[in-house]
């Protein structure tokens, strides 16, 4: 009779704490949350995150060159044809990889 009172003590102290535990978790995640969203509006965070998009855009196009310079014709023309139509690719992002031209 004893060890039935103990388990449900113990089984009632788990639930206990997994409510409270998750109610603390939860209030925990929110104020996390709400930090990086001011954190992603400050003006200062924007304009270095825009520097570094722009930054890394320009070397991809300087490289693209480099690399298209130096590999010349060695660069079977459907790779070739793929890469080039990446650089066109639409606002939704999407490309022809994978597809076959029949």
């Amino acid at each position: 009779m004893a060890a039935m009172r103990y388990r449900l003590t113990f089984i009632a102290g788990v639930a206990l704490g997994y409510v409270l535990g998750t109610r603390a978790g939860r209030e925990r995640y929110e104020q996390l949350k709400k930090s990086a969203r001011q954190f992603a509006q400050n003006p200062a965070v924007r304009n270095t995150c825009e520097s570094a998009a722009q930054s890394g855009r320009q070397f991809a196009g300087k490289a693209y060159h480099v690399v298209g310079e130096k590999v010349g014709d060695k660069v079977p023309a459907s790779v070739t044809d793929r890469v080039r139509s990446m650089r066109g690719r639409g606002p939704n992002g999407e490309d022809d990889w994978g597809t076959t031209n029949t």
